[in-house]
């Protein structure tokens, strides 16, 4: 028995080795794998019949060899980062009556989580895939009034991408944030909430309701405190590659802006070992010179880059 011990300790090393590799993140802050989630959009229809050979993909403009393609098979781990601000209460009562109708367009393995927010934030459902679960939670969450007065959204917004890296399963991740847009960030900018966004290889979607706008870019030459920033759902979810939807009838658009956020492509390739520790590295997703000439108007949406390992 004593001599089979080496065999065994290689043997359970191996196996060891083998299950951290299968289960290895396919991209974090540090990661040598860069994952790129892309939704491709003609004329206000997405565009489903792609393939590997169709894209192109840059790293600060240097084309990359793709390691990996998939489409509408894998799962996604998806966010409800829902604003229950007293400004919120229609709009997420709206929300709360489209909810069990509008999943019907997920699949099994997909998994949803809600997260609530106002001052404060917390996970009221971490991730299922009992949909009527996650409904009930979303129905009770207007009545919710633990969460302190105002709307901290970048706060928010940091504390769901800091849920999505521990918690949601490799693949796709996207959160779904649903607010009027109307808050004051405290010293958490628009740069400092990307990067956690993008150190949980996330999308951010947003739905934005009521009459907000995309804030105005300051005028040049005025002082603004830099502690306290306007919050932008617009600007944060175009960065990651996302879509922030305003429409006219949340009931009848739910079901539509999940099935944009599942249907998209996953390019992978392998960060080139370049640059300063930390460094942001732009990325660029284009389609063939073919593809493009089959959808000349087509639009794509990607990530903006990523931070380089430290």
């Amino acid at each position: 028995m004593r001599a089979l011990l080496p065999f065994l300790a290689a043997a359970v090393f191996c196996q060891t080795l083998a299950r951290a590799q299968d289960v290895q993140p396919l991209f974090k802050s540090g990661a040598t794998v860069v994952r790129v989630d892309v939704q491709v959009d003609d004329s206000g229809r997405l565009v489903n019949e792609l393939t590997r050979d169709d894209f192109r993909i840059f790293d600060e403009n240097t084309p990359q060899p793709m390691t990996h393609f998939g489409h509408e098979r894998e799962p996604v781990s998806l966010l409800l980062l829902l604003d229950v601000s007293g400004s919120m209460t229609k709009s997420i009562d709206a929300l709360a009556r489209a909810s069990r109708q509008a999943m019907a367009v997920l699949k099994p393995d997909d998994k949803l989580a809600v997260m609530l927010f106002a001052r404060n934030q917390k996970v009221t459902q971490e991730f299922t895939g009992d949909f009527e679960a996650v409904s009930r939670q979303i129905n009770s969450a207007v009545n919710d009034k633990t969460l302190g007065s105002g709307t901290l959204i970048n706060h928010a917004v940091v504390a769901a991408a800091e849920y999505m890296k521990e918690n949601a399963a490799t693949g796709r991740r996207a959160i779904l944030v649903v607010t009027d847009n109307l808050g004051l960030n405290y010293q958490m900018n628009d740069e400092q909430t990307l990067k956690k966004l993008h150190g949980a290889n996330t999308v951010l979607n947003a739905i934005v309701t009521g009459r907000a706008r995309r804030p105005e870019p300051d005028p040049k030459g005025r002082y603004t405190n830099p502690d306290f920033t306007l919050s932008n759902v617009f600007s944060l979810s175009e960065e990651t590659g996302g879509e922030a939807f305003r429409p006219g009838n949340l009931e009848s658009s739910l079901g539509l802006i999940f099935d944009r956020i599942r249907n998209r492509y996953a390019l992978e390739y392998s960060a080139p070992p370049t640059g300063a520790p930390g460094a942001f590295h732009k990325i660029r997703v284009t389609l063939s010179p073919e593809a493009q000439r089959r959808y000349p108007k087509a639009q794509l949406r990607a990530r903006a880059g990523y931070y380089a390992a430290e």
